[in-house]
């Protein structure tokens, strides 16, 4: 969290009632929770007060989740979690491959929001990340990623997953133990959500599922970053 004792939750819905409901459990949970009811408001207020979590609604009138998730990306590191209709897959994928960090489908549970949001924000940050194939450099104290001194720009989650390998060149990581390491070990959503990050990380990094220079699938197994 940024420099706050307690976490600031934003909660993005058209919908007052579901506002006012989330509103209610979180601050029981002790969370601050500031809300908006459209795309725009929604961007002022991560502007002007950094939250640390974004709940936000797909389907908004105007300005549409997926473009606010899109937008905010440009500045802001929070953790989001996007609220989506049942049986809309594509929603959800669209979301995770441009920043989400996970999705709740609805309707949803109260509680199991309070225990997402929970599991999001103690997910640990990446350590410093060593190591790795020839043409790739990562530097985890400037959250920053080089590949043939091209500079790539990563998403949270991306960075996360990449600095996770790349502590451990050669090593074999289990799905559960990346989820554990980049998710934290109370996560309690889909594995989906590691395979789309994944295919986002390998195309940033111009690499090739089929033939990998940097990110090999072991499978059965996991994932493990390529040794020098």
């Amino acid at each position: 969290m940024t420099g706050r004792n307690t976490a600031l939750v934003l909660v993005v819905d058209d919908e007052q009632p579901i506002r006012e409901l989330v509103r209610t459990y979180l601050r029981s949970e002790r969370m601050d929770v500031i809300t908006a009811a459209d795309g725009p408001a929604a961007l002022d207020a991560i502007r002007e007060h950094a939250p640390d979590v974004v709940i936000l609604d797909v389907m908004l009138p105007g300005l549409d989740g997926i473009e606010v998730c899109r937008r905010l990306r440009s500045f802001s590191d929070a953790y989001v979690l996007m609220l989506t209709a049942r049986g809309e897959e594509t929603d959800r994928v669209v979301g995770l491959s441009i920043g989400a960090d996970d999705y709740l489908v609805k309707p949803f549970s109260p509680r199991e929001l309070v225990a997402r949001i929970k599991a999001l924000l103690r997910r640990p940050r990446a350590a410093p990340a060593t190591g790795g194939p020839a043409g790739l450099a990562v530097d985890a104290q400037r959250h920053e990623v080089v590949v043939d001194n091209r500079p790539v720009s990563l998403t949270v989650i991306e960075f996360d997953l990449l600095a996770a390998l790349a502590r451990e060149p050669g090593v074999v990581l289990t799905r559960e133990q990346l989820l554990d390491r980049v998710w934290g070990q109370d996560f309690v959503g889909d594995d989906h959500l590691l395979d789309v990050h994944i295919a986002k990380l390998r195309r940033k990094l111009g690499d090739e599922a089929a033939e990998p220079r940097f990110v090999e699938t072991v499978r059965g197994v996991g994932f493990r970053l390529r040794d020098r």
